[in-house]
């Protein structure tokens, strides 16, 4: 016989003395109310993974003391340039080993645990006859009911993927409300917000950018708690369960769990996705040990107070998931991370898309590092906090390093410039050289399961990106926000690289000259090894951008030939005749089994859509920051 959710729920009276209703056979053996989420970050906890940091440590170390050698030391300028690039590289890996080796430490003590176990009234769920609507199954804590908000934000995403989302929110177990913060301004949203049983908020302008948004949507919602989804972000059914009881401490200010990509099918999203692999398993549940873990804008349920108490999320940078973490540091505010995927989403699939995404939050890093220096002694963080931040700051300045060393073997084809003493043999420098970045590839097959191609190749081609970040953050540039999973006009990859191709045919032309030079040598020089390494790892990023200018023009044909009839709807059509000063208010694909995407259990039902069958809303003019008016119905219920 199945077991339904009300089975698992574990029975555990709250003010009431539960009584057994005549409908149901003997109560389940005392167990959690759910069965534990699978353990995602085993391996932080295994001895194997202290040995391989503390040798990789020494590894890192021993390079460190190789290159600093004034016996190795070869020509100023090239010298300068590889010891700058790797001090750089050196010293992010040895804090990120050291982030990592905290990373076994569990968030879930005995408080959590408690007031899991007690999250729902079990006499009051048999009274309300809800025990097949976990829905409707009221939240406590401390014996109080507590009110939840989940937002989902939108900014001109397609309608598939966010009736997904809404679908999957609507049916989160436990009491919530769960509302559609459409900066699209899109009434086929609405519509489908109110067919699903969401409430819709439209502003008529989109200052501050999703933070606004979300701020806005704090003006009207009141619930004590609230969560953020993005619109590609399809919550599991558990969300609310494995998140509220951190609650129960009173100086816990938000629960964020890791970003897991359901759409690991090309190159591009390959990389982008196991790039941010080894820091949702490892470096933010490390950060849990030092207080530092931080909001990475999806996945997130804040206390309501806590935002109150900072003036709500931060407006003044693309990246206010960091800098809204960092205030409430400063403000003696807890943060927990818990490393159990609770929302499956999407990665970048294209150059375009990983290119703005990239430059947007390596801009919001680079803006700490210059305008709120967590060093400095005016901020109000503890040790560690400081340097946790710092490091966040600074981790972007990783990816410009590869410009740097791309440099070096060019300089010494041409300029016969080399950074370290000719007298030392190609077996020395491997041995120092391996100390340091083969382990790194150790750590990387140990924490993944194998070694990943795409991670190496978008780690190597990124630095113009970061590069014109760390411009932007300098002059104060504007840099625009960019949805991650928007659906728009085809537009050549090419356009976002141009550098990287400059750099691949300059490479190329330094090989064949490097060839050339050493033709009829028993032994190539390390210089040309590097240099060609460097130029298939830069063509690779090249054929991949042109795969994908030929497949976009492909579908752009297969696209241009369904019209009229054929275009599937997008959720970017803007409302005509919005009258000045309203506002309007509505009450993924399968992931295969991957280290990164587990699969995803079905997160919604028709009955739970059903019953929430709320219409649009319309309410009085609602400028951002004010209070909400008068609810008035609009065509459905509140």
């Amino acid at each position: 016989m199945a077991v339904s959710e009300f089975d698992r729920l574990v029975v555990t009276p709250r003010r009431t003395q539960y009584v057994r209703s005549a409908s149901f056979g003997p109560p389940a053996e005392p167990a959690r109310s759910t069965a534990p989420p699978r353990d995602e970050n085993s391996a932080a906890r295994s001895p194997s993974l202290v040995l391989i940091m503390l040798i990789a440590t020494l590894g890192v170390v021993a390079y460190a003391v190789f290159l600093l050698n004034p016996a190795n030391r070869g020509d100023a300028l090239p010298y300068v340039m590889v010891i700058t690039a790797e001090t750089v590289l050196v010293t992010q890996a040895l804090l990120a080993m050291w982030t990592v080796l905290s990373s076994g430490h569990d968030t879930r003590g005995f408080s959590f645990h408690h007031a899991k176990d007690r999250l729902f009234d079990v006499p009051e769920i048999i009274r309300d006859n809800a025990e097949d609507d976990p829905t409707r199954w009221n939240l406590y804590l401390h014996d109080e009911p507590v009110t939840v908000d989940v937002f989902i934000t939108t900014y001109g995403e397609d309608l598939d993927t966010i009736a997904r989302t809404v679908r999957a929110a609507v049916a989160i177990r436990g009491t919530h409300r769960t509302w559609v913060l459409d900066d699209g301004r899109s009434d086929d949203v609405r519509d489908l917000a109110a067919q699903l049983g969401a409430r819709y908020v439209r502003r008529l302008s989109s200052n501050g950018a999703k933070a606004g948004n979300v701020n806005h949507a704090l003006a009207i919602a009141k619930g004590d708690y609230f969560v953020i989804l993005d619109a590609d972000f399809v919550p599991r059914p558990e969300f609310l369960v494995e998140t509220v009881p951190f609650f129960v401490k009173d100086d816990v200010a938000f629960v964020q769990t890791p970003q897991t990509y359901g759409n690991l099918d090309n190159l591009i999203s390959r990389g982008a996705g196991y790039m941010q692999a080894v820091f949702y398993r490892f470096v933010q549940p490390g950060r849990n040990r030092f207080n530092a873990a931080f909001c990475v804008g999806t996945n997130v349920i804040f206390r309501r107070a806590a935002i109150d108490d900072i003036g709500g999320m931060h407006t003044d940078s693309k990246s206010e998931d960091v800098w809204t973490s960092l205030m409430l540091h400063e403000r003696g505010w807890r943060t927990v991370y818990i490393p159990t995927t609770l929302a499956v989403g999407d990665t970048p699939e294209t150059v375009e898309a990983y290119t703005k995404q990239q430059l947007r939050w390596a801009t919001g890093g680079f803006e700490i590092m210059l305008q709120h220096n967590p060093l400095s002694p005016r901020r109000t963080l503890t040790l560690d906090q400081r340097l946790q931040y710092t490091v966040t700051a600074t981790h972007y300045l990783a990816g410009i390093a590869p410009l740097v060393l791309l440099l070096v073997p060019p300089l010494q084809i041409y300029l016969d410039l080399t950074p370290m003493n000719l007298t030392i043999s190609w077996g020395t420098w491997l041995l120092y050289y391996a100390g340091f970045y083969v382990l790194q590839i150790a750590i990387a097959f140990f924490t993944l399961g194998s070694f990943r191609w795409e991670v190496l190749m978008l780690a190597s081609v990124s630095f113009p990106i970061y590069t014109k970040a760390l411009w932007n953050a300098m002059t104060g540039k504007e840099q625009a926000w960019h949805v991650t999973g928007q659906k728009g006009a085809v537009r050549s990859p090419f356009t976002f690289m141009m550098p990287q191709v400059l750099f691949f045919a300059f490479l190329l032309i330094t090989s064949a000259v490097g060839a050339w030079k050493e033709w009829g040598d028993a032994m190539p020089s390390l210089a040309l090894a590097w240099n060609v390494t460097n130029t298939f790892i830069l063509g690779a990023f090249v054929v991949t951008a042109f795969r994908e200018s030929v497949a976009a023009k492909s579908v752009a044909r297969s696209e241009r030939g369904q019209r009229p009839g054929g275009v599937r709807r997008r959720g970017r059509a803007v409302a005509p005749g919005l009258p000045s000063g309203a506002s309007f208010l509505g009450a993924s694909r399968q992931a295969r089994h991957d280290p990164v995407r587990p699969p995803v259990p079905a997160a919604s039902s028709d009955r739970a859509d059903s019953r929430r069958s709320a219409g649009a809303l319309a309410v009085s003019s609602l400028p951002d920051g004010a209070s909400s008016g008068p609810v008035v119905p609009a065509g459905g219920v509140a």
